[in-house]
């Protein structure tokens, strides 16, 4: 079972997504340069704003888990910095010998050589190891005391995690929707359920350079020019975007599961993950520069769908880029009829198939059989075909 999000969202003159460079990120597609904005851009706004809106574990991104967070916490708890340090670089080093890495913490400073994604109920874990070890006595016994959890380094350190039966899911909210890649099995690999393609203009690349000056308070009256002259690209479009959720996959990373076994679960979390992940994508905005071109925008159409069959990206409405204005016509409802009318196309061409699917849209929609509706109800609608009458 997918569910498949499309959405169409103007923006006007911003620096949503810069290359190194510093110049915006643009795509040919179809024979026509576009502004592009990345689906990591996408994914980190999203994340940021999910976190915030809802109580399932996150976590963290970082080289510095151990020297920062876990020393911190283990020292407030009133474990002595010495010790701290010694146990947390014996824990670590254990755990990264057991997956066959050599030196992959440095002794010193405990940070690690690459960053490494830790949900927050592996961090709780590791420290409230550390912390029982450090209060089985001196230094040597709580060292014996990791090594009997660690069991000489036999043990996957996830596996250790989920026999300890802590609350889904377990990588934190972040990993459970996009993943976590690993290259070695310190940590399991989580494959991600939430596709992202790259969102690009429907409509040739349209920028322009900015020449901007910073004028000098305390300049005297014979002092003239500018104390600061730079120059930064901008550019205005309407870009098309599109998800593709695996939802088995989604209840599995949520609640441990076997991916087989979704429909046996409890789909509550699922559904309000879900339901939050399209109103990230329909009103979260990408954007650099954010004090200088406040990039904030909506969707003005998203469509939904779900099915049991393989996921296709509408983007090809586009392959032909729109040609804003022409004939007087709004550039939006261009887009939207684009959309439209090659999903009818590839019907015709491949039939109809399980897809169910709920339009909101700001602009009229081509195909009659659709109504569209308001964003939560269109939400609403396409999760009840996903999970049905389900637990």
């Amino acid at each position: 079972m997918f569910l498949q999000i499309h959405f169409l969202t103007s923006y006007h003159a911003t620096l949503l997504n810069r290359d190194d460079a510093g110049l915006a990120k643009r795509i040919v597609f179809g024979g026509a340069p576009r502004l592009r904005v990345s689906s990591q851009c996408q994914k980190r706004h999203w994340r940021e704003w999910l976190t915030q809106q809802t109580d399932l574990p996150s976590g963290i991104r970082s080289r510095h888990i151990f020297s920062r967070e876990l020393k911190r916490r283990l020292v407030d708890a009133g474990v002595e910095e010495d010790t701290a340090h010694s146990l947390i670089f014996h824990l670590a080093n254990g755990i990264f010998r057991a997956a066959g890495e050599k030196d992959a913490i440095d002794k010193q400073t405990l940070n690690m050589k690459q960053p490494i994604f830790f949900g927050k109920p592996e961090i709780d874990y590791m420290f409230s190891l550390l912390k029982e070890a450090a209060d089985t006595g001196d230094e040597q016994s709580a060292k014996s005391y990791l090594d009997a959890k660690l069991k000489s380094g036999r043990q996957n350190f996830t596996a250790m995690v989920r026999a300890a039966g802590l609350q889904h899911p377990v990588e934190g909210l972040e990993s459970a929707l996009f993943g976590r890649f690993v290259t070695s099995d310190i940590l399991s690999r989580v494959d991600a359920p939430v596709h992202v393609a790259h969102a690009f203009t429907t409509h040739a690349l349209e920028t322009e350079v900015d020449f901007f000056t910073v004028v000098d308070d305390l300049l005297q009256d014979d002092e003239t020019g500018a104390a600061h002259a730079n120059d930064t690209e901008l550019g205005a479009g309407i870009f098309y975007g599109y998800v593709a959720v695996d939802v088995p996959l989604l209840v599995s990373n949520l609640t441990g599961c076997e991916p087989s076994a979704w429909k046996e679960e409890n789909h509550d979390g699922a559904k309000d993950v879900l339901n939050l992940l399209v109103h990230a994508i329909a009103t979260v905005s990408p954007g650099a520069k954010l004090g200088a071109t406040a990039p904030y925008a909506r969707a003005e159409c998203v469509v939904l769908e779900s099915g049991t069959g393989q996921p296709r990206s509408l983007a090809n409405a586009f392959l032909h880029p729109i040609r804003p204005g022409a004939n007087g016509r709004h550039p939006m409802d261009q887009s939207v009829e684009a959309l439209g009318e090659y999903l009818t196309k590839l019907e015709d061409m491949y039939g109809q198939g399980d897809e169910k699917r709920a339009i909101s849209t700001l602009h009229p929609w081509p195909r009659a059989a659709e109504t569209p509706q308001p964003l939560q109800t269109a939400i609403d609608t396409i999760l009840e075909t996903v999970f049905g009458g389900s637990r």
